[in-house]
């Protein structure tokens, strides 16, 4: 989740429903953010920073990945959210997460950490590079930064056949980006590492893509999500109908085409703070 500037609402909302679709969401994406974690170095006995922890998918995951002698410290800055994420780490047996409340522009730690990782996060920050720098202070020389973010073209591409579902991805994009969010972080990732004075990274996009119920009914939890924002941001849903049946709508109209369903692509960066100088 990203912390916005105070005053200005977080454009997904921190609803119960938006919790329910970032569970849900999250398991369509971390098979991908685990591919990354594991290239990037993270491993057992690591101790990590998860930046924007939201409902904590991402801290749990880097919680297995790291194991019982490792440690994550989620940083979330909604309250409700982290209540949330502490119940799903304890109903997950997880002993080695624990979570603090902060804007991740402002983190503080007397401990320095192996990785620092966030999903999602960066591409709704006014100086990314900025706070990248800033966080890559807590990490150990020799230790990884590591961020996976959205990458649009896919979803408008692999929708450009699909009038219904063409039509919900362009409306999201709009809310998105009306909205403050960078729209274009498959180019500012690469850069955002350097204004933060790391190495360049290596990088990686892969696109979701299938035909499993989540990933099929991923346009129409974002755009349910995003609705409330449509309006301030003089964008009209009166072209969809009636919206109670735009799932099954959306539904049929990938069955009718034979289509499968398709999400934002994931641009994944990683590098390593260089080691002390002696």
């Amino acid at each position: 989740m990203r912390p916005p500037p105070p005053g200005v609402p977080y454009v997904l909302g921190d609803t119960h429903a938006e919790h329910e679709r970032l569970i849900r969401q999250a398991a369509i994406f971390d098979p991908f953010t685990e591919r990354l974690f594991r290239d990037a170095g993270i491993g057992p006995g690591q101790r990590v920073l998860d930046v924007g922890s939201g409902v904590g998918d991402v801290a749990m995951l880097a919680a297995r990945l790291v194991g019982p002698t490792g440690a994550v410290v989620g940083v979330e800055r909604d309250a409700g959210t982290m209540v949330k994420a502490r119940s799903r780490v304890a109903e997950a047996g997880l002993h080695n997460v624990t979570f603090m409340q902060s804007d991740v522009g402002h983190v503080v730690s007397s401990e320095l950490f192996d990785a620092i990782v966030g999903r999602l996060i960066l591409e709704f920050l006014p100086d990314p590079g900025a706070v990248v720098r800033s966080l890559s202070t807590l990490v150990r020389p020799g230790g990884v930064v590591v961020f996976q973010d959205a990458y649009w073209g896919p979803l408008l591409q692999l929708t450009a056949h699909l009038p219904l579902g063409a039509r919900c991805a362009s409306l999201i994009y709009q809310t998105f980006q009306r909205s403050g969010a960078n729209m274009d972080m498959e180019l500012v990732l690469y850069q955002t590492f350097q204004e933060a004075g790391l190495p360049a990274p290596s990088m990686r996009i892969e696109v979701p893509v299938g035909d499993g119920p989540e990933i099929r009914r991923w346009i129409y939890d974002l755009f349910c999500s995003l609705g409330p924002r449509m309006q301030p941001h003089e964008l009209s849903t009166s072209v969809f109908g009636d919206l109670g049946s735009l799932l099954p709508r959306l539904e049929a109209e990938l069955v009718s085409t034979k289509s499968f369903g398709a999400c934002i692509g994931l641009v994944g960066a990683w590098s390593r703070r260089p080691p002390a100088a002696r």
